[in-house]
Formats: C-alpha cells, structure tokens, sequence
C-alpha cells in the first residue's frame, strides 16, 4: 500500500530528527563541555525544559516506531472485515501523529524563547543574567554584541547553534507528523483502492464507478 509505505518513510525520518534534538538538548547542559554552569545553575532556564529530549525526542519516538510498523500490522478483524485491517492502522497512526505535533510544538516554542531571551551569562562586571532579554533577539543580527558574555566563552554561538537545530528539526518534526495526518486520513478512508492501482488516487478511482453504479440503479 503506498500510503503505507509512505508512512514508513515519515516514521525513519522522524528517528533521526528526534536523536538530533535529544543529542541537541543534552550538548546544552554543558557549555564548552563543561559541567560546572549546570550545577551551579548558570544555564538558561528554557535549557530546563526538556524540550528536545522529551517534545522533539521521546515523545516523538512513539508515532515514528508505529509509523515503521505500521507495514506489519493489519489491525485483523477491524470492523468485522479482514481487509480493512490496513485502513484501521492508518487511522490509528493520525492519533500518533497529533502526539507528534504536540510534541513537536512543544519544541518550536521552547527553542523560540530560547533564541529570543538568549543565554544567561556572565557580564565584565561577573553578574549572572540575561543580557540579550532586553533586544527582543536583535542580538542574533548584530554579532557585535556577543561580546559582552564573558563567560562561558562562546556561550552565545553555543546557545544559538543548539537552540537553532532544535528549532529547525522540531519543525521538521511538525512538518511531517502534518504529512501523516493527512497520509493517514487518505490511506483510512481510501487506501485499499490505493493497493490495487498503486499510484492513482483513490478518489480518482471512485468517482467514475459511482457515477456508473448511479446511472444503472436510475435506468429502467
């Protein structure tokens, strides 16, 4: 079934964003590879909410491995009829897919703030705070005022770089449990048709044979 088959490809790909946002969301716990801002409680409090390694991450894993297996599975029985088996597992799979859009969401947002508050660190005068909050994330177009972290050194293009991948791979995510949604509606309602003619949409199909099928019930 392509629907099927298209659904597993959104289900790989779903993998690897998700690793890219945990592994993200991990590296911002230590600054330079450093562990002394996390236990002295120098990071950014968004860095706190586990937005890539649980809304990008665990909670995206769940949709992405049924998305895998959905080939596997024939929900048999489903209604009654051996055969709707498959449309009963794409439907189930958009419920899956809505947890990965909150998930995903979840992320978009948490890595937006992030960006926007920018990173809390060191000023020339050793006062810990959020220098750039005040900029409204201007501070990501003008470089020139980095420079007023002082420590960690480079926290700012660390804080940026991750907190960007989270966001770019997070809307990833969203882009592509949108897709199943949709992927998952059509191959439910519609995808046994789709396994027999392979590429033509099911709807195309239908609508001749149903013209077809009113006309003979109306002719004498």
């Amino acid at each position: 079934m392509c629907y099927v088959k298209c659904a597993r490809y959104i289900g790989f790909s779903l993998v690897w964003a998700a690793v890219f946002c945990i592994v993200a969301n991990v590296l911002l716990y230590f600054p330079n590879g450093e562990t002394k801002y996390a236990t002295e409680g120098h990071l950014s409090r968004f860095v706190w909410y586990f937005a890539g390694i649980v809304g990008g991450g665990l909670l995206m894993l769940l949709p992405a491995f049924l998305f895998i297996r959905l080939e596997e599975e024939d929900c048999c029985g489903c209604c009654g009829y051996e055969n709707y088996g498959k449309r009963c597992s794409m439907l189930s799979s958009v419920l899956a897919a809505l947890i990965g859009i909150t998930g995903s969401g979840y992320c978009v947002i948490v890595a937006s703030l992030g960006l926007a508050e920018g990173p809390k660190c060191s000023d020339a005068n050793g006062v810990w705070n959020y220098t750039f909050a005040s900029t409204e994330g201007q501070y990501l177009l003008d470089s020139s005022m980095w420079s007023k972290c002082y420590e960690p050194k480079h926290i700012v293009e660390w804080h940026v770089t991750l907190f960007s991948i989270l966001l770019a791979f997070a809307a990833i995510e969203f882009i592509l449990c949108l897709i199943q949604v949709i992927n998952g509606v059509l191959g439910g309602t519609c995808g046994y048709c789709c396994s027999r003619q392979q590429v033509r949409m099911c709807v195309t199909v239908l609508r001749p044979s149903l013209v077809e099928a009113t006309r003979l019930h109306s002719s004498p």
